[in-house]
């Protein structure tokens, strides 16, 4: 495993979506490890981007509001980076199948402009890009690893393979040392949590603190794996600090795979009140889930070192007292 402040220490590091959920995490453990860090963030209200999250190390960090659209701030803004941690993006899935052509916009135009901008402007620089594991769609097999046939149930997931693939392309044509996380469900402080676009724990997190009634869609047997924020950002330095890593592909993924309705009855038992209940499934919802999932992710830790240190249990206690703290910022 390599050693993180050695790495980072004094490094230039660039953060696209820094403001938000991943991004405003990494960016204050970045700052802890005594990188220089400049956050890009276009704080688009509906993208999640708060600059409570980086509340106490502003005068760590540089800020520019931009957005990974626009082709010449891009080109700009890339320079003089060691490292760039692509965390921007539109993972709304129920968005993606609304609008396509926004998620379109941000998740595979954006994508060639800061390939093309690093091969212009920066070659040298090392980027890990955020994927997700909604790329896999329904899964054939469990656990899903890297082998398993991609086949995206919804616009999102199609335009993040894609996306992902312009990565692995331009490391393999361009020589660019690119390095991709698929993610699974992410959970953590200064998630959004004010609906449920981006996630569904966010939500329940919401419902769970304002004392409402969660509502879970179908039988609730669904199984998912979690993984706490911090260990996703290990796993994001980690990836940056690796030559190794660099065209290959990695799955997270959690040791505590769980159903639904468990989840919910963690939550309430965590929180220490609360209630749920099965309802059925939206239309919309329905037609893109992906049933059961959860990911191996052995050649992450063969490889890397890593794996997820925090437990489920100790994650979502962590999680509901920050909202319990902070919750006049995040509603």
């Amino acid at each position: 495993m390599a050693d993180l402040a050695t790495a980072f220490s004094g490094r230039p590091v660039l953060i696209t979506g820094g403001l938000g959920f991943i991004g405003s995490n990494l960016a204050r453990r970045l700052a802890a490890l005594g990188a220089q860090v400049t956050i890009v963030d276009s704080l688009i209200p509906a993208y999640g981007g708060d600059l409570f999250n980086i509340a106490g190390i502003e005068d760590r960090v540089r800020v520019n509001i931009a957005d990974v659209r626009d082709v010449y701030g891009m080109n700009y803004l890339v320079q003089g980076h060691e490292v760039i941690f692509n965390l921007a993006g539109q993972v709304s899935h129920l968005d993606s199948m609304r609008d396509p052509y926004t998620d379109l916009e941000i998740n595979c135009r954006s994508q060639i402009s800061i390939l093309e901008a690093c091969r212009e402007h920066n070659a040298g620089v090392k980027i890990v890009y955020a994927s997700t594991r909604q790329i896999y769609g329904r899964p054939r097999y469990l656990p899903v690893d890297e082998q398993h046939p991609l086949e995206p149930t919804d616009i999102n997931g199609v335009h993040k393979l894609a996306g992902e693939w312009y990565y692995l392309i331009y490391h393999r044509v361009y020589g660019l040392r690119t390095v991709s996380l698929r993610m699974t469900n992410t959970y953590g402080p200064r998630m959004r949590v004010k609906d449920a676009r981006q996630t569904f724990i966010g939500w329940w997190v919401h419902q769970m603190v304002s004392g409402e009634e969660l509502e879970i869609f179908g039988t609730g047997k669904q199984l998912r794996d979690l993984n706490y924020v911090d260990d996703v950002v290990e796993a994001l330095l980690l990836a940056a600090a690796s030559p190794d890593a660099e065209g290959q592909v990695y799955n997270l993924g959690g040791d505590e795979p769980i159903s639904l309705i468990d989840l919910a009855k963690l939550l309430v038992d965590l929180n220490g009140t609360g209630s749920y209940r099965l309802v059925p499934f939206p239309p919309e919802r329905k037609r893109i889930d992906i049933g059961d999932f959860y990911g191996d992710y052995r050649k992450i830790r063969d490889q890397l070192g890593w794996q997820p240190r925090v437990s489920l249990r100790e994650g979502l206690a962590r999680t509901l007292a920050f909202y319990h703290q902070h919750k006049e910022h995040y509603w």
